[in-house]
């Protein structure tokens, strides 16, 4: 899921962008630091959407930068248990597709695929064996987040499936949708109508 999340922090600032205004300095260092940034807490940092405040700033002697204490904004995306996202299919191997979130990549493995036996072919094609669907490298999928892992912290884990109903390959949710019967419709031809009177 995708959060503003507003920090307060020193931000050193290096004697060679003194001749920049402070804003311009403390909003550069900062995108420097942060940018990128990934922790269990924050998620993945996308960047720095604001800075709010910048307080005057303080030399420490024998360091020769500045430090000034900031608060700002940053725009960050944080994967969350049994969260629903969109992806483009990066990679297929004979154990699962890999797929691009924006800033980060999960891993659908191949029993999560689709509701079905599913088989791997070596042009990166898995196929379903009953229903005749296949997922290929640039597919636009919907999955839900399963397991998610920041045991390395530069490279998180996610896990996700497609099986579960209006998930999978976009293409495959559209079909499903028209060949469902409306339900709602069919439910009011079934019910017979009450009679008004006494």
């Amino acid at each position: 899921m995708f959060y503003r999340t507003k920090l307060q922090d020193h931000i050193r600032v290096s004697p060679e962008l003194f001749g920049l205004s402070a804003e311009e300095a403390v909003t550069k260092q900062i995108k420097k630091k942060y940018d990128g940034f990934i922790s269990k807490e924050l998620g993945t940092v996308i960047d720095v959407s604001k800075v709010d405040e910048i307080r005057e700033g303080i030399i420490i002697p024998g360091d020769g930068a500045s430090y000034y204490d900031t608060t700002f904004e940053l725009l960050t995306f944080k994967p969350e248990m049994h969260e629903v996202v969109l992806g483009k299919i990066r990679d297929i191997a004979d154990f699962g597709a890999f797929i691009h979130l924006g800033p980060i990549e999960g891993m659908i493995h191949v029993s999560q695929a689709m509701d079905d036996f599913v088989s791997f072919s070596k042009e990166k094609v898995l196929s379903g064996k009953d229903s005749k669907r296949t997922l290929k490298v640039g597919d636009r999928c919907r999955a839900r987040i399963i397991a998610v892992s920041f045991r390395e912290v530069n490279n998180p884990k996610l896990g996700l499936t497609m099986r579960q109903e209006f998930l999978g390959k976009l293409d495959w949710i559209e079909e499903d949708k028209e060949k469902s019967p409306k339900k709602g419709k069919k439910e009011a031809e079934d019910k017979p109508e009450k009679k008004k009177g006494k």
